[in-house]
């Protein structure tokens, strides 16, 4: 169907709203930029900007054509691989309503329902699958449920920092198995000793997530069926509290 090139904006909807309902959030052509329905003079009602961010932060899950997870990926994409016919098959109810250009030849606006999991045509490399994910504070203080772990103590992100346990002056890496989350006073009352010298006790070994366990840490806006599928491809000796 020839449909008019016009650009994808949003019209209604958030993440949380499509979280827990049954009505997908939705996306449109619409050129007048952001609306959220109409105002009582019949002018389009700008959405909040905060409302956009957080539809826009919403994650579909990628899956190959086995059901071995990919990563995540954005509505954009989803949608590119509906156009090239490239979805092998779904799961979960649609969470994001995507509008698109207007067929010349009928006037019907094309309107594609994502649903929060997607399994792209084809198989993935031995190479893509499982691998090692990036290290970076944000999931690693997610890792240790940003907890200290020589104090025991709980913390907000802007408190805590990237400790290696075996320091990287006495040749210690900067490696998932190497670095723990901990508070600016534990950090610095370790100084550049290893937890034996310093006499602070590690609470728990740290460890390098799976790439299932990765993708569950790098996301605060996983969706009910996401999780539970996710959930389903946990290794059996996870450590991670979901």
């Amino acid at each position: 169907m020839e449909t008019d090139r016009a650009p994808l904006r949003l019209i209604h909807g958030d993440a949380s709203d499509a979280r827990h309902r049954s009505d997908p959030a939705t996306l449109s052509a619409s050129s007048g930029g952001f609306h959220s329905g109409h105002s009582a003079a019949g002018f389009p009602r700008p959405v909040p900007r905060n409302a956009i961010e957080r539809l826009n932060s919403v994650r579909l899950l990628s899956l190959d054509a086995c059901g071995r997870v990919l990563d995540w990926m954005s509505w954009q994409d989803a949608a590119c691989l509906y156009a090239r016919d490239a979805v092998a098959w779904t799961l979960g109810e649609p969470c994001l309503r995507v509008h698109g250009g207007t067929s010349r030849l009928t006037g019907e606006q094309s309107v594609l329902d994502l649903p929060p999991i997607i399994a792209a045509r084809g198989h993935a490399r031995a190479s893509a699958l499982d691998p090692t994910p990036a290290l970076t504070n944000a999931a690693l203080f997610a890792r240790d449920s940003y907890l200290c772990l020589y104090c025991g103590q709980q913390f907000n992100r802007p408190q805590l920092t990237r400790d290696h346990v075996q320091p990287v002056s006495k040749g210690g890496r900067d490696i998932w198995e190497n670095v723990v989350s901990a508070c600016f006073s534990c950090n610095s009352r370790k100084g550049n000793r290893t937890p034996q010298q310093a006499h602070m006790p590690l609470l728990a070994v740290p460890y390098r997530p799976s790439w299932v366990e990765h993708l569950i840490l790098s996301n605060r806006n996983i969706l009910a069926d996401q999780m539970s599928f996710l959930r389903s491809q946990l290794p059996k000796n996870t450590r991670l509290v979901t």
